[in-house]
């Protein structure tokens, strides 16, 4: 059985520019998660896009093995058109994470800094490695990975959607065979920044269904950034009983 639920909040600032979506076709799921980037509204718009995009492909039908480069290459080429057909877009870009389950099978894949975290018996298997500059300076072993959430270049992204490409350089996962007790959690930078792995396990061994997991991070999300100027933050959790 898969049981979800999702979420998404400005935090103090005056515009939500994440977004998040879901579509069901009979026992197959795509769950979707995008955090905008460009100001003045137009992040809003390039992370909407890539939503409605995938969701567009998503709900054809046509998937298989070649489903994820696929989406992410038309979603990037439905940001770029954005982009030369309205001057006020043609800086908006956007971070997206796609889960997809069909067939038995899980798969997913990522550009930019927001994340996709692997749940199995409640303990992180696997999550998704951001395309940044504190991500790479881990790979090169110069800093440590619990340091990226404090880097003062945290915000400096190696890929997203929109840039001028030849190539969507996003990253795919293996796939996965759909299992009893697996737990997925999708989150843009705003979410995770706010909470410690061990965090995410513990409210995940505590929780009785996907609502109530989402709510207890939540509530600890909005404890740590009491006081700044916490950025939007979404998330998407997924159960498989």
């Amino acid at each position: 059985m898969i049981r979800f639920s999702l979420l998404s909040d400005k935090g103090c600032r005056e515009n939500n520019e994440d977004n998040v979506g879901m579509y069901q076709d009979g026992e197959t799921f795509c769950f979707l998660l995008a955090d905008g980037l460009g100001g003045h509204g137009m992040g809003e718009v390039a992370s909407q896009l890539a939503i409605e995009t995938v969701v567009e492909r998503f709900a054809q039908g046509n998937r298989g093995a070649s489903f994820l480069k696929e989406a992410f290459e038309a979603a990037q080429e439905s940001i770029v058109r954005r982009q030369q057909e309205d001057r006020s877009c043609r800086d908006m870009k956007t971070t997206l994470v796609v889960l997809d389950m069909e067939e038995g099978q899980l798969r997913w894949g990522h550009i930019g800094d927001s994340r996709l975290y692997y749940f199995a018996k409640g303990k992180i298997k696997e999550r998704t490695l951001d395309h940044s500059v504190p991500q790479m300076l881990v790979s090169a072993g110069e800093i440590k990975e619990k340091e990226i959430r404090h880097h003062p270049d945290r915000n400096r992204l190696l890929r997203v959607l929109g840039t001028d490409a030849d190539e969507v350089n996003y990253q795919e996962s293996q796939p996965v065979k759909i299992s009893g007790r697996q737990a997925f959690l999708l989150c843009s930078d705003g979410f995770w920044e706010l909470i410690e792995e061990k965090k995410m396990e513990a409210t995940l061994k505590r929780a009785s269904d996907p609502e109530g997991w989402l709510a207890s991070m939540r509530e600890i999300v909005c404890k740590n950034g009491r006081g700044t100027n916490m950025d939007n933050y979404s998330a998407v959790a997924v159960w498989i009983d």
